[in-house]
Protein backbone atom coordinates (compact mmCIF):
# COMPACT_ATOMS: atom_id res chain seq x y z
CA UNK A 1 0.00 0.00 0.00
CA UNK A 2 1.46 3.56 -0.93
CA UNK A 3 0.80 6.23 1.00
CA UNK A 4 1.83 10.10 1.25
CA UNK A 5 3.72 9.42 5.05
CA UNK A 6 5.64 11.43 6.63
CA UNK A 7 7.26 11.49 10.52
CA UNK A 8 9.79 13.54 12.88
CA UNK A 9 12.72 11.77 14.02
CA UNK A 10 15.87 13.32 16.01
CA UNK A 11 18.68 12.74 13.92
CA UNK A 12 21.06 13.15 16.93
CA UNK A 13 20.87 13.46 20.68
CA UNK A 14 20.23 17.33 21.91
CA UNK A 15 17.75 19.58 22.39
CA UNK A 16 14.22 20.28 20.31
CA UNK A 17 16.39 21.71 17.68
CA UNK A 18 17.56 18.07 16.44
CA UNK A 19 14.38 17.46 15.92
CA UNK A 20 13.47 17.04 12.02
CA UNK A 21 10.69 16.05 9.47
CA UNK A 22 11.47 13.25 7.09
CA UNK A 23 9.51 11.73 3.94
CA UNK A 24 8.85 7.96 4.69
CA UNK A 25 7.27 4.53 3.87
CA UNK A 26 5.49 2.74 6.25
CA UNK A 27 5.11 -0.41 4.07
CA UNK A 28 2.70 -2.98 4.36
CA UNK A 29 1.40 -4.44 7.46
CA UNK A 30 3.01 -8.27 7.97
CA UNK A 31 0.52 -11.22 9.12
CA UNK A 32 -0.02 -10.32 12.73
CA UNK A 33 0.53 -6.09 12.45
CA UNK A 34 -1.92 -3.49 10.82
CA UNK A 35 -1.44 0.08 9.52
CA UNK A 36 -3.03 3.00 11.41
CA UNK A 37 -3.24 6.48 9.77
CA UNK A 38 -2.89 8.82 12.72
CA UNK A 39 -5.10 11.22 13.66
CA UNK A 40 -3.47 12.32 17.01
CA UNK A 41 0.05 11.55 18.76
CA UNK A 42 0.64 12.07 22.25
CA UNK A 43 3.39 13.92 23.74
CA UNK A 44 4.75 12.67 26.65
CA UNK A 45 8.10 13.41 28.81
CA UNK A 46 9.90 9.90 27.84
CA UNK A 47 9.85 11.81 23.71
CA UNK A 48 12.05 14.02 25.21
CA UNK A 49 14.22 11.10 27.11
CA UNK A 50 14.88 9.59 23.60
CA UNK A 51 15.38 13.02 21.86
CA UNK A 52 18.45 13.55 24.44
CA UNK A 53 20.26 10.18 24.76
CA UNK A 54 19.04 10.10 28.34
CA UNK A 55 17.22 6.65 26.83
CA UNK A 56 19.28 4.83 24.53
CA UNK A 57 17.77 4.49 20.69
CA UNK A 58 19.77 3.90 17.23
CA UNK A 59 19.81 7.31 15.33
CA UNK A 60 17.86 8.45 13.67
CA UNK A 61 15.22 8.10 16.35
CA UNK A 62 11.76 8.01 15.16
CA UNK A 63 10.70 9.50 18.37
CA UNK A 64 7.00 9.28 20.38
CA UNK A 65 5.05 6.38 21.18
CA UNK A 66 1.29 6.89 21.42
CA UNK A 67 -1.04 7.77 18.93
CA UNK A 68 -4.72 7.11 17.98
CA UNK A 69 -6.31 7.10 14.42
CA UNK A 70 -8.06 4.13 11.71
CA UNK A 71 -6.97 1.31 10.66
CA UNK A 72 -6.20 1.13 6.89
CA UNK A 73 -4.38 -1.81 6.37
CA UNK A 74 -4.54 -5.66 8.46
CA UNK A 75 -1.98 -8.32 7.84
CA UNK A 76 -3.43 -12.16 6.91
CA UNK A 77 -3.62 -13.29 10.78
CA UNK A 78 -5.59 -10.32 12.11
CA UNK A 79 -8.71 -11.37 12.84
CA UNK A 80 -10.10 -8.86 15.61
CA UNK A 81 -9.35 -5.98 14.25
CA UNK A 82 -10.56 -4.37 10.67
CA UNK A 83 -9.79 -1.85 8.46
CA UNK A 84 -12.37 1.30 9.57
CA UNK A 85 -11.58 0.44 13.44
CA UNK A 86 -10.91 3.32 15.79
CA UNK A 87 -7.87 2.13 17.26
CA UNK A 88 -5.33 3.52 19.77
CA UNK A 89 -1.36 2.17 20.11
CA UNK A 90 1.18 2.50 22.97
CA UNK A 91 3.89 0.52 21.50
CA UNK A 92 8.05 1.06 21.24
CA UNK A 93 9.01 4.40 19.30
CA UNK A 94 7.61 5.86 15.69
CA UNK A 95 4.34 7.24 16.83
CA UNK A 96 5.61 10.91 15.86
CA UNK A 97 3.94 10.10 11.97
CA UNK A 98 0.92 10.21 9.87
CA UNK A 99 1.03 6.51 9.75
CA UNK A 100 2.19 3.77 11.96
CA UNK A 101 2.66 0.08 11.45
CA UNK A 102 2.79 -1.56 14.80
CA UNK A 103 1.72 -5.35 15.77
CA UNK A 104 -2.43 -6.21 16.21
CA UNK A 105 -1.70 -7.25 19.61
CA UNK A 106 -0.63 -4.09 20.88
CA UNK A 107 -3.52 -1.99 19.53
CA UNK A 108 -6.67 -1.52 21.60
CA UNK A 109 -9.93 -0.78 20.06
CA UNK A 110 -11.70 2.39 20.69
CA UNK A 111 -15.45 2.58 21.86
CA UNK A 112 -17.62 4.42 20.95
CA UNK A 113 -17.55 7.11 24.13
CA UNK A 114 -14.08 7.29 23.67
CA UNK A 115 -12.74 9.82 20.60
CA UNK A 116 -9.07 9.32 18.92
CA UNK A 117 -8.10 12.58 20.37
CA UNK A 118 -9.23 11.57 23.55
CA UNK A 119 -7.28 7.98 23.45
CA UNK A 120 -4.08 10.01 22.10
CA UNK A 121 -4.25 12.15 25.18
CA UNK A 122 -4.72 9.30 27.54
CA UNK A 123 -3.63 6.21 26.84
CA UNK A 124 0.00 6.29 28.24
CA UNK A 125 -0.63 8.79 30.63
CA UNK A 126 -3.86 7.01 31.32
CA UNK A 127 -2.43 3.38 31.70
CA UNK A 128 0.50 4.48 33.49
CA UNK A 129 -1.47 6.29 36.19
CA UNK A 130 -3.65 2.84 35.47
CA UNK A 131 -0.54 0.15 37.17
CA UNK A 132 0.23 3.21 39.34
CA UNK A 133 -2.78 3.59 41.40
CA UNK A 134 -4.20 -0.34 40.69
CA UNK A 135 -0.66 -2.66 40.61
CA UNK A 136 2.17 -0.82 42.20
CA UNK A 137 0.24 -0.66 45.54
CA UNK A 138 -3.16 -1.80 46.47
CA UNK A 139 -4.02 1.10 48.35
CA UNK A 140 -7.37 1.26 50.52
CA UNK A 141 -9.78 3.64 51.36
CA UNK A 142 -8.16 6.44 53.96
CA UNK A 143 -4.51 5.75 53.70
CA UNK A 144 -2.16 8.38 52.16
CA UNK A 145 -0.23 9.00 48.49
CA UNK A 146 1.93 12.41 47.35
CA UNK A 147 1.78 13.01 43.72
CA UNK A 148 4.09 15.19 42.78
CA UNK A 149 3.95 17.19 39.55
CA UNK A 150 0.07 16.74 40.11
CA UNK A 151 -1.15 19.37 37.47
CA UNK A 152 0.70 16.68 34.64
CA UNK A 153 0.01 14.46 32.34
CA UNK A 154 0.15 11.58 34.35
CA UNK A 155 -0.47 13.70 37.82
CA UNK A 156 -4.07 14.69 35.97
CA UNK A 157 -5.12 11.34 35.73
CA UNK A 158 -3.65 9.86 38.52
CA UNK A 159 -4.97 12.24 41.31
CA UNK A 160 -8.94 11.71 40.31
CA UNK A 161 -8.27 8.30 39.98
CA UNK A 162 -6.99 8.02 43.68
CA UNK A 163 -9.74 9.69 45.19
CA UNK A 164 -12.08 7.98 43.36
CA UNK A 165 -10.29 4.61 45.59
CA UNK A 166 -11.03 6.62 48.65
CA UNK A 167 -7.32 7.25 49.34
CA UNK A 168 -6.66 10.90 50.48
CA UNK A 169 -4.35 12.51 48.55
CA UNK A 170 -1.38 15.14 48.89
CA UNK A 171 -0.70 16.42 45.46
CA UNK A 172 2.36 19.05 44.91
CA UNK A 173 2.85 21.14 41.82
CA UNK A 174 5.41 23.26 40.33
CA UNK A 175 3.06 26.32 40.39
CA UNK A 176 0.28 28.13 42.24
CA UNK A 177 -1.44 28.26 39.28
CA UNK A 178 -1.05 24.81 38.29
CA UNK A 179 -2.44 24.19 42.03
CA UNK A 180 -5.52 25.89 41.84
CA UNK A 181 -6.12 23.37 38.99
CA UNK A 182 -5.53 20.20 40.86
CA UNK A 183 -8.97 19.04 43.01
CA UNK A 184 -7.11 17.15 45.64
CA UNK A 185 -7.38 16.84 49.19
CA UNK A 186 -4.46 18.87 50.02
CA UNK A 187 -3.20 20.70 47.19
CA UNK A 188 0.62 22.39 47.73
CA UNK A 189 2.89 23.91 45.64
CA UNK A 190 6.39 25.60 45.84
CA UNK A 191 9.64 24.39 47.49
CA UNK A 192 10.79 20.92 47.60
CA UNK A 193 12.75 21.61 50.39
CA UNK A 194 9.89 22.66 52.90
CA UNK A 195 7.45 19.81 51.48
CA UNK A 196 8.03 16.99 53.35
CA UNK A 197 7.76 18.90 56.35
CA UNK A 198 4.34 20.12 54.79
CA UNK A 199 3.60 16.58 54.67
CA UNK A 200 4.45 15.27 58.30
CA UNK A 201 2.35 18.44 58.89
CA UNK A 202 -0.78 16.90 57.34
CA UNK A 203 -0.60 13.41 58.21
CA UNK A 204 0.18 14.30 62.08
CA UNK A 205 4.12 13.18 61.82
CA UNK A 206 3.44 9.92 59.98
CA UNK A 207 4.16 10.41 56.29
CA UNK A 208 2.28 8.69 53.71
CA UNK A 209 1.91 5.20 52.55
CA UNK A 210 3.03 5.96 48.95
CA UNK A 211 5.14 8.78 47.18
CA UNK A 212 4.57 8.69 43.16
CA UNK A 213 7.08 10.85 41.95
CA UNK A 214 8.14 11.22 38.10
CA UNK A 215 10.03 14.59 38.45
CA UNK A 216 13.13 12.40 39.41
CA UNK A 217 16.58 14.35 40.87
CA UNK A 218 15.17 17.01 42.12
CA UNK A 219 12.49 15.74 44.25
CA UNK A 220 13.74 12.41 45.64
CA UNK A 221 15.18 13.43 49.01
CA UNK A 222 11.58 15.35 49.81
CA UNK A 223 10.00 12.45 48.21
CA UNK A 224 11.93 9.91 51.26
CA UNK A 225 11.41 12.26 53.76
CA UNK A 226 7.91 12.66 52.95
CA UNK A 227 7.37 8.25 53.47
CA UNK A 228 5.78 7.08 56.87
CA UNK A 229 8.04 3.60 58.35
CA UNK A 230 7.75 0.65 55.65
CA UNK A 231 6.34 3.27 53.22
CA UNK A 232 6.55 2.90 49.31
CA UNK A 233 8.70 5.23 47.17
CA UNK A 234 7.89 4.55 43.27
CA UNK A 235 9.87 6.60 41.16
CA UNK A 236 8.33 6.56 37.48
CA UNK A 237 9.88 9.53 36.02
CA UNK A 238 12.83 11.88 35.55
CA UNK A 239 11.17 14.93 34.40
CA UNK A 240 14.05 16.75 36.45
CA UNK A 241 16.54 14.56 35.27
CA UNK A 242 17.40 10.83 36.29
CA UNK A 243 18.04 10.42 40.02
CA UNK A 244 21.51 9.58 41.38
CA UNK A 245 23.02 6.82 42.45
CA UNK A 246 20.71 5.26 45.45
CA UNK A 247 22.55 4.11 48.74
CA UNK A 248 20.85 1.43 50.65
CA UNK A 249 21.39 2.89 53.67
CA UNK A 250 18.94 6.26 52.70
CA UNK A 251 16.01 3.72 52.63
CA UNK A 252 17.00 2.70 56.36
CA UNK A 253 15.49 5.45 58.06
CA UNK A 254 12.17 4.08 57.89
CA UNK A 255 12.70 0.71 56.42
CA UNK A 256 11.22 2.25 52.99
CA UNK A 257 10.66 0.53 50.25
CA UNK A 258 11.66 1.65 45.77
CA UNK A 259 10.36 0.79 42.48
CA UNK A 260 11.20 2.05 39.23
CA UNK A 261 8.05 0.77 37.55
CA UNK A 262 7.66 1.04 33.69
CA UNK A 263 4.70 0.72 31.16
CA UNK A 264 5.87 -1.82 29.19
CA UNK A 265 6.19 -4.54 32.24
CA UNK A 266 2.67 -3.75 33.42
CA UNK A 267 1.50 -4.46 29.69
CA UNK A 268 3.68 -7.02 28.50
CA UNK A 269 1.09 -10.22 27.33
CA UNK A 270 -2.27 -8.48 24.98
CA UNK A 271 -3.81 -9.93 27.96
CA UNK A 272 -2.34 -7.19 30.35
CA UNK A 273 -2.96 -4.54 27.56
CA UNK A 274 -6.41 -5.36 27.40
CA UNK A 275 -7.20 -5.03 31.15
CA UNK A 276 -5.40 -2.05 31.98
CA UNK A 277 -6.87 -0.25 28.94
CA UNK A 278 -10.03 -1.16 29.96
CA UNK A 279 -9.94 -0.37 33.21
CA UNK A 280 -8.83 3.20 31.86
CA UNK A 281 -11.62 3.15 29.54
CA UNK A 282 -14.05 2.66 32.25
CA UNK A 283 -13.19 4.90 34.33
CA UNK A 284 -12.78 7.66 31.20
CA UNK A 285 -16.33 6.36 30.47
CA UNK A 286 -17.81 6.89 34.05
CA UNK A 287 -16.37 10.81 34.20
CA UNK A 288 -13.87 9.73 36.91
CA UNK A 289 -10.80 10.77 34.42
CA UNK A 290 -11.40 12.82 31.24
CA UNK A 291 -8.77 14.12 29.00
CA UNK A 292 -7.31 17.77 29.95
CA UNK A 293 -6.04 18.52 26.36
CA UNK A 294 -3.69 21.53 27.32
CA UNK A 295 -2.96 22.48 23.95
CA UNK A 296 -2.13 20.96 20.99
CA UNK A 297 0.34 21.59 18.33
CA UNK A 298 0.83 20.34 14.46
CA UNK A 299 2.91 17.36 14.27
CA UNK A 300 5.63 19.40 12.31
CA UNK A 301 5.95 21.69 15.41
CA UNK A 302 7.08 19.22 17.82
CA UNK A 303 10.23 20.71 18.40
CA UNK A 304 8.12 23.71 19.59
CA UNK A 305 6.29 21.43 21.90
CA UNK A 306 9.09 19.55 23.76
CA UNK A 307 10.14 23.01 24.36
CA UNK A 308 7.14 24.10 25.68
CA UNK A 309 7.07 20.73 27.64
CA UNK A 310 10.62 21.09 29.12
CA UNK A 311 9.75 24.81 30.26
CA UNK A 312 6.56 23.57 32.08
CA UNK A 313 4.64 25.76 30.19
CA UNK A 314 2.19 22.91 29.61
CA UNK A 315 -1.01 21.59 31.81
CA UNK A 316 -2.30 18.34 31.33
CA UNK A 317 -2.07 16.61 27.93
CA UNK A 318 -0.29 18.09 24.61
CA UNK A 319 -1.72 16.48 21.24
CA UNK A 320 0.50 16.60 18.10
CA UNK A 321 -2.22 16.67 14.92
CA UNK A 322 -0.25 15.36 11.34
Amino acid sequence: MVVDAWRMVARTHGGPEVIAREPFEPGEPAHSEVLIAQEAVGLNYVDTYYRSGLYPAPLPIPLGSEGAGTVIGVGSAVSNIKVGDRVGCVAGLGAYATHRVVPADRVVKLSAAVSTEDAAAMMLKGMTACYLAEDCLRLEAGQTALVHAAAGGVGSVLVPWLRDKGVIVIAHSGSAEKAARVDADHSLHGSLEALAAQVREITSGQGVEVVYDGVGKDSWTASLASLKRRGLMVSYGNASGAVPPVSLLDLSRGSLFVTRPTLADYTATADDLARCAARLFDRMERGVVKAVIGQRFALSDAAEAHRALEARRTVGTTLLIP
